[in-house]
């Protein structure tokens, strides 16, 4: 008996499979597109907010030498990091709310994709790096200049640069490869590897263990040195002698602690969502991981701007002084 399929069964396969599927049709917010005008006003102030903040952050550290430290350097990545995501998800949100266009060609979703969980881990890794400054600031403040200087932040900066995307690339290439069937509708405004690899119709082994472990040696092992580091932070700052030196100390880690829990609280969030919430309804899914994507670039600057007493000093200044010359013209 012959194996081959009736030719009938072959052509209907055919058009249900795409070995490279040329376009992605992105949802955006589902259900709610009548409220669609009303949802871009958020969106919209959440990107204004999130790009002009970290620009304005980025250019203060920039214009005023007293900042270049390697406190600042830290916070200038963690900045361009924000505002590399920001940017990553703009064109596809703004795409649905300005033109109702929803389609994304795959070599454009892979791009998309790409920079968005590099940004993503390119945050942890910055997160990181910053938890081990206020760590020698605070249990080592005599060696904190020997220790932590300019040159080094530089090479930690490359190192993490190429850390997290470099670990990616097998990942999002590899999509190029596998056939996808039926409908290749995405529940969000924007390409996430973890949802283009379940239209996937193959075995998608591979991608899941190797994701999985990229997450494991880049997000979830920072997050664990970071644990450490604040375990070892707050024995220090427990073992000082007044109430006026602890506060003063963990002061300093407020707005690093908040940056830490916007960040890996959302992750964690649309982590466990993705895993254990199949069933739960696809509104939980998109707040989630709008929350993710979204709120931390917004939310940094403003954070810094507000708890960092240098960076607060350098805005009251500067506001000072356009006041200053603009009465002085008047």
């Amino acid at each position: 008996m012959s194996n081959h399929r009736p030719l009938s069964s072959q052509l209907k396969l055919l058009s249900n499979t795409t070995w490279f599927s040329p376009m992605f049709y992105l949802t955006g917010f589902p259900g709610l597109e009548t409220m669609q005008h009303w949802i871009f006003i958020p969106f919209f102030l959440m990107y204004l907010v999130a790009i002009s903040g970290n620009c304005f952050i980025l250019v203060i550290i920039k214009t005023n030498h007293h900042l270049h430290t390697p406190m600042y350097y830290l916070l200038s990545f963690l900045a361009l990091t924000d505002l590399g995501l920001s940017v990553s998800t703009l064109p596809t949100t703004m795409g649905i709310f300005w033109f109702n266009y929803h389609g994304i060609y795959f070599a454009a979703c892979q791009i998309q994709m790409f920079c968005i969980h590099s940004f993503s881990f390119l945050e942890s890794s910055v997160l990181l790096v910053m938890s081990f400054d206020r760590f020698v600031a605070i249990c080592h403040p005599l060696r904190y200049s020997v220790i932590i200087t300019g040159q080094r932040v530089v090479r930690i900066g490359l190192v993490i640069i190429f850390r997290g995307p470099v670990a990616l690339v097998p990942l999002v290439v590899i999509l190029k490869y596998f056939p996808y069937c039926g409908s290749r509708v995405l529940s969000h405004s924007y390409c996430l590897h973890q949802e283009v690899i379940h239209l996937a119709c193959t075995d998608t082994t591979f991608n899941n263990l190797y994701g999985l472990g990229v997450v494991v040696f880049t997000v979830m092992l920072d997050l664990v040195l970071i644990a450490l580091s604040y375990g070892l932070i707050l024995n220090t700052v427990a073992g000082l002698a007044s109430r006026e030196e602890r506060l003063r100390a963990f002061q300093t880690c407020t707005s690093h602690l908040c940056a830490v829990l916007l960040f890996f609280v959302p992750m964690v969030g649309l982590s466990l969502v993705h895993r254990f919430g199949k069933h739960a309804p696809p509104a939980v899914h998109l707040f989630m991981a709008n929350v993710y994507l979204f709120v931390p670039p917004m939310l940094n600057p403003i954070i810094y701007s507000i708890k960092t007493k240098e960076i607060r000093r350098t805005i009251i200044k500067s506001v000072g002084l356009r006041k200053g010359n603009s009465e002085s013209w008047s």
